[in-house]
């Protein structure tokens, strides 16, 4: 079905397959719109990097298309997908986790807090990866994106630095504070290089799980 792209892109609402939950709402243009076709994935357009962007591609968290409609005016696509993962790069499953209170009046918090089966680590990358496709004003991840690879390995360089120190210092909280500062410029790194965390984790598992023997079934040895 031919589409409206006269004015460059359409909205296109995503919704899960088997709940009916709204996940999130991106844009397609004309380029997108067909590579979702062609790989029966979602695939978007950023607004702001003005660039393609593969839900997922990164974290693992894809969306497998099962069908799109069209509203009347073949401006605005329904999307049905079976999600590998979140939608949103909270954690939460769906973008639209917050609730407004008509009546003006609070009703209990807002859930703001990581749900308990996300892990911090893919929580962290999903923020990473959502600064590369959409800017937020004053972003120290921006800024690094912005200025490139040498300038993210050189705070990764600083941040090992500083975890020696916090070593030496024999500081936990330091040590704490400081291997945190490393571990996200790492994320950083490994995103600007178009590096999954699962590609990462699928090596360390392989290192864990290889196993070499010298002496027959009497030695096992693990590559670490």
């Amino acid at each position: 079905m031919k589409l409206d792209f006269t004015k460059g892109l359409v909205p296109a609402v995503v919704i899960d397959d088997q709940t009916n939950e709204v996940l999130m709402l991106a844009y397609m243009n004309e380029e997108a719109y067909e590579k979702t076709l062609e790989t029966k994935e979602t695939w978007f357009y950023s607004r702001s990097r003005e660039s393609l962007w593969h839900k997922g591609e990164t974290s693992g968290n894809t969306q497998t298309v099962k069908s799109i409609r069209v509203d009347c005016d073949a401006d605005t696509l329904l999307v049905r997908v079976d999600p590998k993962g979140p939608a949103c790069h909270t954690g939460e499953k769906t973008c639209f986790y917050r609730e407004i209170p008509l009546d003006g009046e609070e009703k209990g918090q807002e859930k703001e807090q990581i749900t308990n089966n996300q892990r911090i680590y893919d929580v962290l990358m999903e923020e990473i990866e959502s600064r590369k496709e959409e800017r937020m004003e004053g972003s120290y991840t921006n800024y690094l994106f912005d200025k490139g690879v040498d300038k993210i390995s050189k705070k990764f360089i600083e941040e090992a630095g500083e975890v020696i120190i916090a070593a030496k210092n024999n500081s936990k909280e330091e040590l704490i504070y400081e291997c945190s500062d490393l571990i996200y410029h790492c994320f950083v790194l490994l995103a600007n290089q178009h590096v999954s965390l699962q590609e990462v984790e699928q090596e360390l598992w392989n290192r864990t799980n290889k196993k070499g023997n010298s002496k027959g079934d009497r030695a096992k040895i693990e590559k670490w």
